[in-house]
């Protein structure tokens, strides 16, 4: 049968325009009622009112910065679970937590952002770049007796995640229970075989939007970009490394990768395991049966693991750093791939350096986007005039989350110095009060800045003018990245 082009009716043309302005203008109160401030309202409202067909659809997928229905997912779990996270912090606080000895009330704070307290009694090895951090890694999945939880934000189906795809299943043919989540924006070019062998071996493997997948398309703001294994509720490990071939440096374009990685015992690894449970249940509707004992380590660090994300009563991630950074006397060193701090993060920083602390910002020379080849430099002034520090990692792209705090604290983990880790994404960090591994974390970044070379102002201003207008472009992204 021929097509035939039948003309739309006028009154369809009208209902569609009216339907579509009556969701702008509902957006547009929305955005109103709930907008974290009051640029951020004002930019979408006109936007919605003036560009409805465009600024609808991108104000429902990049307008929310709290992901209400992950809170209302734990509440259940709570209710589900109640007696056992009841035993599980009772055990913790009773046996491991670190007893208050904190007059300037610098842990009081870090340990109210927590899912847990401060613990003592725990392990921790720096594991740099990627060979040593996947050696790691799968020896301790081929050790696992009981059940190995894993969780990436990006896995890939080359060499590396197929090393890691067969040591899931050896151990699940073993009788390991094996239960894998990755998250559906950082995986997108993962093939569905990877999944479907994974399962067909006995592996509980779920996308983080889970059971609420056709959701996803509305979520793509809220990404888990954790990165995390538990194997026997013995060992963890969390930090920078997503499983692919650029993050060993095995590819063309990444023949080199600077990364770290932490490899945890103790008290710290049952913090890890809760974060893994919760994420479980929200994408699968199950309660994970798990051990919840700790098992101390006769290096008795103080630790404690700081589980993040839009689910939040408070921006936990922002408010860390800050106050990491308005605590510090002597020094703040951050390396960072991305550093797009908010206006408080970066007053903060300048008033550290302003009181005399030595505040350095690590960042690499190339970028993996091309925006943060331009956006780094916007910072560089507001720094400079300070008296902060701003480095570019030279021999290849620095993909570390490493902050240290005069010779107090040390942080590890996956959450990059940004807008997104702070407000949008789910993240991990491991907060240390250990004078020795501060010292093994600062010698380490010690070798980066070696490595790295101090950004000038007048580097900056001797730039042809194309380069400053993509400054000031890509800081029009700054809410997103």
């Amino acid at each position: 049968m021929p097509f035939v082009d039948l003309p739309v009716p006028g009154w369809v043309w009208t209902g569609a325009t009216a339907v579509l302005y009556a969701g702008a203008v509902v957006s547009a109160l929305h955005a109103v009622m709930s907008a974290r401030t009051p640029q951020g309202a004002f930019g979408w409202m006109i936007g919605l009112l003036t560009l409805p067909l465009v600024t609808l659809p991108l104000y429902w997928t990049f307008g929310h910065s709290k992901f209400g229905a992950y809170v209302h997912a734990l509440q259940d779990l709570e209710r589900d679970i109640q007696e056992q996270l009841g035993e599980i912090r009772s055990a913790v606080r009773e046996q491991h937590a670190v007893p208050p000895d904190d007059p300037r009330g610098e842990e009081l704070a870090f340990r109210d952002l927590a899912t847990l307290p401060f613990t003592r009694g725990n392990g921790a090895r720096l594991l740099i770049d990627g060979e040593a951090t996947f050696d790691a890694i799968l020896s301790a999945i081929d050790r696992a007796e009981n059940y190995v939880l894993a969780q990436y934000y990006t896995v890939a189906d080359d060499a590396i995640g197929g090393r890691f795809q067969q040591a899931l299943i050896h151990a699940a043919e073993r009788g390991v229970r094996v239960h894998f989540v990755y998250d559906d924006v950082g995986s997108y070019a993962l093939p569905r075989s990877y999944s479907r062998t994974l399962k067909g071996a006995g592996v509980h493997v779920t996308p983080f939007s889970g059971r609420r997948a056709w959701l996803g398309r509305l979520r793509l703001n809220f990404r888990n970009h954790r990165k995390i294994v538990v194997v026997d509720g013995r060992e963890a490990f969390a930090g920078g490394l997503n499983v692919a071939d650029e993050y060993l440096g095995h590819t063309e374009e990444y023949p080199q990768w600077r990364d770290t990685h932490l490899a945890l015992t103790g008290p710290t690894v049952q913090g890890v395991q809760l974060s893994f449970v919760r994420d479980w249940y929200w994408s699968t509707g199950d309660v994970l049966d798990l051990p919840w004992e700790p098992s101390p380590c006769a290096e008795d660090r103080h630790a404690l693991v700081l589980a993040t994300g839009p689910a939040d009563p408070v921006e936990t991630c922002g408010l860390f750093y800050a106050h990491a950074i308005q605590s510090a006397e002597e020094r703040v060193w951050i390396a960072t791939p991305y550093f797009v701090p908010d206006g408080g993060v970066l007053a903060s920083l300048q008033l550290a350096a302003l009181r005399g602390v030595d505040v350095r910002v690590l960042v690499p020379r190339r970028a993996d986007h091309t925006v943060f080849d331009f956006v780094h430099y916007a910072y560089l002034k507001p720094l400079d005039e300070a008296g902060a520090k701003l480095f570019f990692y030279e021999p290849c792209f620095a993909h570390q989350k490493v902050c240290v705090v005069d010779s107090d604290f040390a942080a590890v983990g996956t959450a990059n110095f940004d807008n997104r880790s702070f407000r949008l994404n789910f993240e991990l960090t491991l907060l240390f009060a250990d004078a020795d591994f501060v010292g093994e974390v600062a010698a380490m970044l010690d070798d980066d800045f070696a490595q790295s070379t101090r950004a000038t102002v007048e580097d900056l201003d001797a730039r042809p003018f194309y380069f400053h207008l993509g400054i000031r472009a890509s800081r029009l992204l700054e809410p997103i990245l």
